[in-house]
């Protein structure tokens, strides 16, 4: 008899050296749901989206997120087939590729809550001045590194061009490379005159000494969902819990880059490793001054509508939209 219970006290020992054993070799952790966020390049202007990551804010969500970059469009369309979680990328061009998808993209959350796209003139030129009409006499008979027609910098740029009274097809020529960073190349090489951009293109053309400091900025159109993070409306059906923490997590991006510049930084750098010390400060203080990024992730109606009227003035969608439609955020709301 004390025999038999010597042994089974044995194998009650035994028991739980194993599941302490286990434990401590971390075969209880949880495993981390692998997500996918395409962008279109690889861009500043997704400083929060890339604290997220490093500082494992997505992991603390149960989230494992990775970025593809996805250029010409393809940060749109492989949403849409499915190869990608979701992306990051204007509500517009989204929207663009939801006519007769019966999967519609829907917008989450808002990251860039500014219109980032500047005009810049090769170095040594610039219009006399900022009035409607010096700019519009600066800009005819130039040819302009536009980035990919249907894009939103290309499209700002035509929106710009067509206020100001200029011909699209008469008083300019328009190079629509599909990949947004190749306008340095045109200008460098002397095809264009300007172009449009964002960060860190705009640094690495002045350091360069391709151009000097942009001469006209989009974030003067004032809140503009630029850049939000979307996903599919199946995805929102079949998986809210794994939306609501992705959500969560990009929020607290978007606390960290206005809250601690100097962490925001330290990221920046990790991302961009060949910025100079300059061209880190000059992309940082364009972002903070011109207050790139939404303090609250929400899309607003009104901001929205600027984006959609851009779509129409350019002639590329001439459809009714519902903000209803493109926009949820739900997942915004029950975070705060």
């Amino acid at each position: 008899m004390l025999r038999t219970l010597k042994s089974k006290a044995t194998i009650v020992c035994m028991i739980a050296c194993g599941v302490l054993l286990a434990s401590c070799s971390g075969s209880n952790e949880v495993e981390l749901e692998k997500v996918s966020i395409a962008e279109p390049a690889h861009l500043t202007g997704y400083l929060p989206l890339y604290i997220a990551i490093q500082e494992g804010y997505f992991e603390e969500e149960g989230l494992d997120v990775e970025m593809v970059t996805a250029a010409g469009g393809a940060h749109v369309t492989s949403l849409v087939s499915g190869e990608v979680w979701g992306n990051i990328a204007g509500p517009d061009s989204n929207e663009l590729a939801n006519d007769g998808n019966s999967d519609p993209i829907v917008a989450v959350a808002n990251v860039v809550n500014r219109a980032n796209v500047y005009l810049m003139a090769e170095k040594g030129t610039q219009p006399d001045g900022d009035s409607d009409e010096e700019l519009a006499d600066f800009i005819k008979g130039k040819n302009i590194a536009a980035s990919r027609y249907g894009g939103s910098p290309n499209l700002l740029t035509r929106s710009l061009l067509i206020d100001l009274g200029i011909d699209l097809e008469n008083d300019v020529t328009l190079e629509e490379p599909a990949d947004v960073t190749a306008v340095i190349a045109l200008v460098e090489q002397g095809k264009s005159q300007m172009a449009n951009g964002a960060e860190p293109t705009i640094a690495e053309g002045i350091n360069k000494g391709i151009w000097e400091e942009p001469f006209f900025g989009f974030p003067s159109l004032g809140d503009y969902p630029y850049s939000v993070i979307s996903v599919k409306q199946s995805t929102i059906d079949e998986d809210p819990e794994q939306v609501q923490g992705f959500v969560r997590a990009i929020l607290r991006g978007l606390e960290t880059v206005y809250g601690d510049p100097e962490l925001a930084e330290e990221v920046l750098r990790k991302e961009f490793p060949t910025l100079s010390d300059e061209q880190v400060e000059a992309t940082q203080d364009r972002a903070y001054k011109d207050e790139h990024w939404s303090k609250d992730g929400i899309i607003t109606e009104e901001a929205l509508a600027k984006t959609m009227d851009v779509l129409k003035k350019t002639g590329i969608y001439d459809q009714p939209y519902s903000y209803e439609k493109m926009v949820d955020m739900q997942f915004v709301e029950d975070s705060e």
